[in-house]
């Protein structure tokens, strides 16, 4: 037997109530409740989107953990590359020498960083290689004074595939005249675009070689590029290799060496949906004037229910069912609505910007010229149960106002 608390509750959210306006105030409450999750569900997979895409873009580039000395320089990198490999998560390893320098050409005049890598290395940590937009980095040979430029780089010195760039570097060298820079012809051998800013403007890639000379290291590397099966367990890697290298190191992962900015893009999220549960908030709380007017319609209800040995509490838990229902229907209405959408935003987008004319992330303008989306269960669960909660809460006062009825006040005028 269900509790008659129950049985009534739903009676009185299936019947056709004689105030139409109250069923009109239900409704737009249901709407808004379903609105307002399907839009944090739908915004919140977008920013998992992008936050993916630009986490993908950079790790690209940048190493998933990097291991160098304390002074910058690493000398025995091919001894800290065999020990680093015997922790089975870690996939792959590669030297690579940093530092920085001008690039002229004509008079054009850029600052970039330059790295010398490996070539055949280089591949097995980083996405450079299948970013190539002309050229390879297998034309880095040593000896040979090849370098390969971000796509923004090139385009800034306007230079192309076999021009010769010279690069300028700070280590100078003593002449009769005092100290000058050192200067060195390279040949523009590739060109690569990562899609990120940073990188394609101020990127330069030499051979591993070609950059001790350049950078005067001698046999010395300034680190170590190591990647992982699972770039979230970076910290976790890390702190194993610190016990299983022998010697000191400086160990850093991807979470460090970029934590302000990812710290940026999960305190947006965190903001994101914070603004967007207020549109919940809002619909939910207006199941409390719904729930007031139906109080105020079934008095004669009510009182009768009271003359005939019902508690307070039963009729407090008649309307809390009602408001309940209220808020599971938008909540499930919403949480359907808002997967699909994020499940197909790829073809959703495409169709409203063909069908208006219009685009919303132009390529001109952005690196990320499509909408990403990336569905978490976990966010799914989170609104859908804050939803619920906060339905339920906007039923509290008005069931409470309606379980204080008095009877003989109520049936007085009846």
């Amino acid at each position: 037997m269900r509790p008659y608390e129950l049985y009534i509750g739903l009676r009185y959210t299936r019947a056709k109530r004689r105030n139409h306006f109250i069923s009109f105030i239900s409704l737009i409450s249901m709407l808004g409740i379903a609105l307002g999750v399907a839009a944090l569900i739908v915004v919140l997979s977008v920013m998992n989107g992008f936050q993916d895409e630009l986490r993908s873009r950079i790790l690209g580039v940048a190493a998933h953990i990097e291991i160098t000395g304390f002074d910058n320089t690493l000398a025995d990198w091919q001894k800290v590359a065999a020990e680093s490999r015997k922790e089975p998560e870690v996939q792959a390893a590669a030297p690579y020498v940093m530092g920085q320098g001008l690039l002229a050409y004509d008079q054009a005049v850029q600052g970039s960083v330059v790295r010398g890598i490996l070539p055949e290395q280089e591949d097995s940590v980083t996405d450079i290689g299948h970013k190539m937009r002309v050229g390879s980095l297998a034309a880095l040979r040593p000896g040979e004074w090849g370098i390969v430029l971000g796509a923004d780089l090139a385009r800034i010195l306007a230079v192309q595939l076999g021009d010769k760039v010279t690069v300028i570097t700070p280590q100078g060298q003593i002449t009769p005249a005092g100290m000058v820079p050192r200067l060195k012809q390279f040949k523009v051998v590739g060109i690569f675009r990562i899609g990120m800013y940073e990188y394609d403007s101020g990127l330069a890639l030499i051979n591993l070689q070609d950059a001790q000379k350049l950078f005067r290291t001698g046999d010395h590397v300034s680190g170590l590029r190591l990647k992982i099966d699972d770039l979230y367990r970076a910290p976790e890697v890390s702190r194993k290799l610190a016990s299983i290298l022998s010697g000191d190191y400086s160990i850093r992962d991807w979470t460090q060496s970029h934590t302000s900015f990812f710290s940026a893009v999960q305190m947006e999220k965190r903001v994101m949906f914070i603004i967007l549960l207020l549109i919940v908030a809002v619909a939910a709380f207006n199941i409390v004037s719904t729930l007031v007017m139906v109080v105020t319609d079934k008095q004669p209800d009510i009182a009768i229910l009271r003359t005939l040995g019902a508690s307070p509490g039963s009729i407090m838990k008649i309307f809390m069912v009602q408001g309940a229902i209220i808020g599971l229907i938008g909540t499930a209405t919403g949480l359907l609505s808002g997967v699909l959408l994020a499940l197909n935003i790829g073809t959703v987008v495409p169709f409203i910007e063909r069908t208006f004319g219009v685009h919303f992330l132009s390529s001109d303008v952005y690196q990320i010229s499509e909408l990403p989306s990336k569905l978490e269960w976990h966010d799914v669960w989170v609104i859908g149960a804050v939803a619920l909660v906060l339905s339920w809460l906007a039923t509290i006062y008005p069931s409470w106002r309606a379980s204080r009825t008095n009877p003989a006040e109520a049936l007085r005028y009846e």
